[in-house]
């Protein structure tokens, strides 16, 4: 498969943007290819096209499966595995924000549990340390919070929610 200079810069410039929020870089490209591909891809065509190694691209395809934004697919007449991302960006970045969710703010929300409770069982307990880590618990509930509700509205109402901007502000008396 032969990129256009546009489909290069895409790839290439996801693959940059996948390392700033700590992705593989490959990992991050091999997405950008599939995203934008018309048709499933089967890992040679990836590892080809990337110009990088076969079990580069078979560890990264894992990892994008795990992500689940990246599927296994089956071509008609072809007995190779094919892989086709996830087309529709709001539920491929719902699932990415789910998956963020549940690898980083889950257990950095257990830890602060863990660490008050802990604290509240010493006597000599850091007052300053204990206030700073209740703020830091109630800042992540209430975004969890505010996550959950957001994440069940119809991708409609999510854009016309997500449009409000100025008006929102305004009815708040924020302007």
């Amino acid at each position: 498969m032969k990129l256009s200079v546009v489909q290069q810069k895409f790839v290439l410039h996801w693959g940059e943007m996948g390392t700033r929020w700590g992705i593989n870089r490959t990992v991050a490209q091999i997405h950008a290819l599939l995203f934008i591909s018309s048709k499933p891809l089967n890992a040679e065509d990836i590892a080809e096209t990337l110009e990088v190694a076969r079990s580069n691209v078979s560890t990264s395809l894992k990892e994008l499966q795990g992500w689940r934004i990246v599927r296994l697919v089956h071509v008609l007449g072809d007995k190779r595995d094919h892989f086709e991302s996830m087309k529709d960006v709001w539920e491929l970045f719902r699932i990415v924000l789910d998956e963020r969710k549940r690898r980083e703010v889950d257990p950095t929300l257990a830890m602060l549990e863990e660490c008050i409770a802990e604290a509240g069982k010493e006597k000599e307990a850091d007052k300053y340390t204990l206030e700073r880590l209740r703020e830091l618990q109630s800042f992540f509930q209430t975004t969890t919070r505010w996550y959950t509700q957001i994440r069940k509205l119809p991708t409609a109402a999510l854009m016309k929610l997500m449009n409000l901007g100025d008006k929102a502000a305004k009815a708040l008396g924020l302007d």
